[in-house]
């Protein structure tokens, strides 16, 4: 018998298909990684035309950010952190500057490029956004409990860290409530890191072991926080809201590790500050600080902060001029 000359009949030249195969375990992870990603954009509503129902895109809005958390920014520095094509971006900072949200300045080495910063019309409109984003989030994660929360953010940081190790000056970092312990460690790097740049002596620790100490004793949430800046589980700095009268927030114990300063974590904590004294329904809020302490001072001044007195002191074993801002919420 001759062979069929049908090669769909001849199993040597057209040999059936297999059934399709198991996923290989590389590509399971991709299409866990696209099913993520499918998730989370529609669950922050990314995909929509405009971010939060306000007149920003995303990538306008975190243009805002960046203007809003670092000084003196070139455009092709945003445009480089955020990867956004030139163009693109020029049309974003023409529009921002024919809304009067920001300022440009030539540099004196290049006339074609400028120094960008947020007019106060721009740092109002960025809060007011900063503000929709908080309330968006604050709802999305309300109904977790506070281990989920813990879980969720965790898991969040590893992906991060995972997909972009730490390349950049500005790393990653959440502000999170006080916990059991957290009053130890910041009396310990209060105490040190005061003692290290300033030369100040162990009186300086018991002041703020004696702060720490009437704030869990006498602790109102509905009046009273403390924040704690964390990146990868690590603290690197702190704030705490203090009730000093029914009308009067304080603002107490501003630290950020050397090792985190310039990542933008002593702005975030002090804004988290002033913002929860307002939702409080304070009227005014006051902190007491050195003049030394020029970088601390330069954010207390760039939220609206007002120096209204200054004194000569000795304390802690050193002279020191110190100075009380106070601001209308």
């Amino acid at each position: 018998m001759k062979p069929s000359r049908n090669p769909s009949k001849n199993p040597s030249k057209n040999p059936p298909k297999n059934p399709p195969k198991s996923l290989t375990e590389s590509e399971s992870r991709i299409a866990a990684v696209r099913a993520f990603t499918r998730f989370y954009t529609r669950k922050l509503g990314v995909l929509d035309q405009h971010l939060l129902k306000s007149a920003f895109s995303l990538s306008e809005a975190r243009v805002l950010y960046e203007l809003a958390h670092r000084d003196d920014l070139a455009a092709k520095e945003i445009g480089i952190e955020l990867g956004l094509d030139a163009g693109y971006l020029s049309r974003i900072i023409q529009n921002f500057d024919e809304k009067g949200l920001i300022t440009r300045k030539p540099l004196a080495s290049d006339r074609r490029q400028y120094r960008l910063g947020l007019t106060a019309k721009g740092r109002q409109t960025f809060a007011r956004l900063n503000q929709a984003s908080h309330d968006e989030v604050a709802a999305m994660l309300a109904p977790l409990s506070d281990h989920d929360g813990h879980r969720l953010t965790d898991a969040m940081a590893t992906i991060e860290h995972l997909l972009e190790p730490r390349q950049h000056e500005r790393a990653p970092f959440l502000l999170r409530s006080h916990r059991v312990g957290d009053m130890g460690w910041v009396i310990s790097r209060q105490a040190i890191a005061y003692a290290e740049d300033y030369g100040w002596d162990i009186s300086y620790e018991a002041l703020v072991a004696e702060i720490c100490a009437e704030f869990i004793k006498a602790y109102d949430a509905s009046r009273e926080h403390c924040w704690i800046a964390e990146s990868d589980g690590k603290p690197l700095g702190s704030v705490f809201l203090v009730n000093a009268s029914d009308e009067l927030a304080k603002l107490r114990l501003l630290l950020v590790e050397k090792e985190a300063r310039g990542l933008g974590i002593g702005r975030a904590l002090v804004e988290q500050c002033v913002r929860a004294a307002r939702e409080k329904g304070y009227k005014r809020m006051t902190l007491w600080t050195q003049s030394i302490l020029v970088a601390a001072r330069g954010i207390y001044k760039s939220v609206g902060f007002r120096r209204v007195a200054e004194e000569k002191h000795h304390s802690f074993g050193v002279d020191l001029t110190g100075e009380t801002w106070e601001m209308e919420l």
